[in-house]
């Protein structure tokens, strides 16, 4: 309790390709958080923005960008990067003031316009930067990645296309009834099986695609809430840990793993550690969740997720999946929302977004996709260069 902050307001502008200023999606999203909320944009004393680094210098100083385009009110500002952790840790870091007692209320906002296809290094020659490396070295855009997992995935536990096909329809089910959804059709096993060939063993269907979108959330002490809502919802932890060496297994932009030679590995590998590190926090366990919202890049990574938040032991995901335990009706209905596979990526948006979908989910707002009777949520991601991300939030 001590640590737990409120959700006041939730907003979202819908995920596509609009062709639009990132900082239109921005300020669609604040303002309906806002009104969600019942608060006005001058009762704000602190927002903060997580950045996005397609956007030229607006999108670096996102918090500001942002405040600026509600209107000049001399509050307080903020802005974050961590990748695709970016929205966490711009939530992060205004539970932290309100817990601080350096403000009552805050609002955090993220937004993107993302190009077109696959995304790509950030323009110059930089030779000791590794996403630039990976790039011009490999030539692994982010879908080789995706594809090299899912074949470790068939290699250790003898994963099948067709059960990641079966992750990409249960998640075009529940995404069909999504209002913010950029993809709303279901597809069948067939349509995903015969979807053209990415990265092997991965299809088009399979991937998630880049998105342009933004999500916006009004946080609170629980003080401050008792007097705003009669439907408190809480954010009882949020873990941004980063791997122990020796990390042994590859991870994006990086090409090599660390030499666990001279070295233990540790006990508990990174992907693990994020959803641990928020369950440490908040007095809870896996056993506890009613729904989760995870990075499902692509629809093969979706599985390992289930085993990374503890809802399964390693291999056993295909289980879980067939089993009908991560449906909506299941056990522990996983990306309700419908994931990134129905939304694609909007880098700063996409962590917040998560958190609004777990408020809806917990109030009982989330028409045609709603988890019965939901009371404690879980969200986990992960940025490049390390960067945990998870948010568990309860009523």
């Amino acid at each position: 309790m001590a640590n737990e902050v409120a959700v006041l307001g939730v907003g979202m502008h819908p995920w596509g390709k609009w062709g639009r200023n990132f900082v239109e999606y921005g300020v669609k999203a604040a303002r309906d958080a806002l009104r969600d909320a019942g608060l006005e944009w001058q009762d704000i004393p602190f927002i903060v923005g997580g950045q996005t680094i397609r956007n030229g210098y607006p999108g670096y100083v996102a918090g500001a960008t942002f405040a600026q385009a509600l209107g000049w009110s001399g509050a307080q500002v903020a802005s974050t990067y961590g990748a695709c952790a970016s929205g966490t840790q711009a939530i992060n870091t205004a539970r932290a003031h309100i817990l601080a007692g350096l403000c009552e209320v805050a609002l955090v906002v993220g937004a993107d316009a993302a190009p077109k296809g696959f995304f790509a290094p950030a323009g110059g020659a930089r030779s000791d930067d590794p996403d630039w490396l990976r790039f011009r070295l490999l030539g692994a855009t982010n879908p080789v990645y995706f594809g090299l997992y899912a074949r470790r995935r068939m290699e250790l536990y003898g994963a099948t296309e067709l059960d990641f096909a079966k992750v990409k329809v249960k998640n075009s089910m529940h995404g069909s009834a999504n209002p913010n959804a950029r993809y709303k059709k279901t597809y069948t096993v067939d349509d995903v099986l015969q979807s053209p060939m990415v990265s092997d063993p991965l299809r088009l269907l399979q991937i998630c695609a880049t998105s342009d979108g933004g999500a916006a959330l009004v946080l609170s002490s629980l003080e401050f809430a008792k007097k705003h809502t009669s439907r408190p919802i809480t954010i009882a932890a949020v873990s941004t840990v980063t791997p122990r060496y020796p990390n042994t297994v590859i991870e994006m932009p990086n090409f090599a793993t660390d030499s666990a030679v001279g070295v233990g590995v540790p006990d508990t590998p990174f992907k693990d550690s994020i959803a641990k590190g928020a369950y440490e926090q908040a007095g809870l366990g896996p056993e506890d969740l009613d729904l989760a919202e995870v990075y499902d890049l692509s629809s093969a990574l979706e599985l390992d997720w289930y085993e990374n938040i503890g809802l399964c032991k390693p291999g056993e995901a295909e289980r879980l999946l067939n089993d009908g335990a991560t449906t909506l009706g299941g056990r522990v209905p996983v990306n309700p929302s419908g994931g990134l596979g129905c939304f694609g990526e909007a880098v700063p948006a996409q962590a917040i977004a998560q958190v609004c979908e777990l408020a809806w989910q917990l109030r009982g707002d989330a028409s045609g996709r709603q988890v019965e009777g939901a009371k404690v949520g879980l969200t986990v991601n992960q940025g490049l260069f390390g960067h945990g991300s998870s948010v568990i939030v309860k009523r």
